[in-house]
């Protein structure tokens, strides 16, 4: 697991529901180029948080996305869609004056997983 950016957990259990919080389109503690790219890696990183806890982005129930620039939503969206598949979560998305480190694209999610 990357190190988080700031004093935040990447992810928590709330009773039937994991938070995950903001993920960028990092690998190896560098954004990757492009919107596309980075909501692509966004949605993998997301993936993998989600699976720490036995879950997976099928059991997403809710997307918060953050945009450094709206005039690139419709190519957030495809890459988003590509990522997520069929699975079609309630989503916000969010115009944001700037994100950590520079990107251009954070995705954070709630999703529901009964315990056991």
């Amino acid at each position: 697991m990357a190190t988080p950016i700031g004093p935040y957990s990447p992810s928590v259990r709330a009773g039937d529901f994991i938070i995950v919080s903001g993920q960028l389109g990092v690998v190896d503690g560098a954004l990757v180029e492009g919107v596309t790219a980075q909501t692509t890696q966004s949605v993998a990183n997301l993936s993998e948080r989600l699976a720490e806890h036995g879950a997976t982005l099928a059991d997403v129930a809710k997307t918060m996305c953050f945009l450094t620039d709206m005039s690139t939503f419709a190519e957030f969206n495809d890459a988003y869609v590509a990522a997520f598949g069929d699975h079609r979560p309630a989503r916000s998305t969010i115009g944001v004056a700037a994100l950590p480190l520079n990107g251009l694209v954070e995705i954070e999610a709630w999703a529901y997983v009964p315990e056991k």
